[in-house]
């Protein structure tokens, strides 16, 4: 079993990625992947390459992930929820699930 890892899309504040590496979180922004202005379902093929779960606020992904695209992993929050809340919930998956249960599932923050 391995720990998740993350990889934050366009819409992600900097302020989670800095959250989650201050607690020892593996995380990937498309910045630093130098995947900015990719297409949703390449995001989806990067982070599927990388082993990483998404996370996102951008519901398209659900969408994708709904038309049966498989993926390593979404976890959505909905836009205007609290950079602490999100923390708070990306640690609780980190804490408490392994990356291959996160592999075609979706969870909400």
């Amino acid at each position: 079993m391995s720990e998740v890892q993350f990889y934050t899309d366009e819409h992600v504040s900097k302020a989670v990625v800095r959250g989650l590496r201050q607690r020892g979180v593996n995380v990937l922004s498309v910045v630093e992947a130098k995947t900015q202005g990719a297409s949703d379902e390449e995001h989806v093929e990067f982070a599927i390459s990388e082993g990483r779960v998404i996370f996102t606020q951008d519901d398209d992904f659900l969408r994708i992930a709904a038309s049966g695209k498989s993926h390593h992993g979404i976890v959505y929050a909905p836009q205007r929820t609290p950079i602490g809340r999100i923390v708070q919930g990306l640690m609780l998956i980190f804490q408490v699930l392994e990356a291959e249960e996160m592999v075609n599932r979706i969870e909400f923050l």
